[in-house]
């Protein structure tokens, strides 16, 4: 997944069995998604808040990753991520401002 950063992340997400395993693992930042985020002037605070405010998350088009669908300064986005399995690390790989 090339080079990447972790972080702890805190559980403030009230446990549900409908979430799957991976959502309350540590956070993990690749390059390409720090890269993205400066792009579109969203810090990693502003990610992990999008996270703890989820309204749903679905499969993405690249297996083994998710779409978590957020909201950023009342305009919706959605994070993509990959659960490392091995690692036991949630990757954030993108967020995006979704297209209205």
């Amino acid at each position: 997944m090339g080079t990447s950063r972790w972080y702890h992340r805190p559980r403030l997400m009230p446990l549900n069995p409908t979430l799957p395993e991976w959502w309350n693992w540590e956070l993990s930042f690749t390059a390409h998604a720090e890269l993205r985020m400066e792009q579109r002037g969203v810090t990693e605070v502003d990610v992990r808040a999008m996270l703890e405010r989820a309204t749903r998350y679905e499969p993405s088009v690249v297996e083994g990753r998710f779409m978590i669908h957020a909201a950023h300064q009342q305009l919706p986005w959605i994070v993509i991520v990959e659960p490392d399995v091995d690692a036991r690390l949630l990757v954030v790989v993108t967020p995006y401002e979704v297209s209205q």
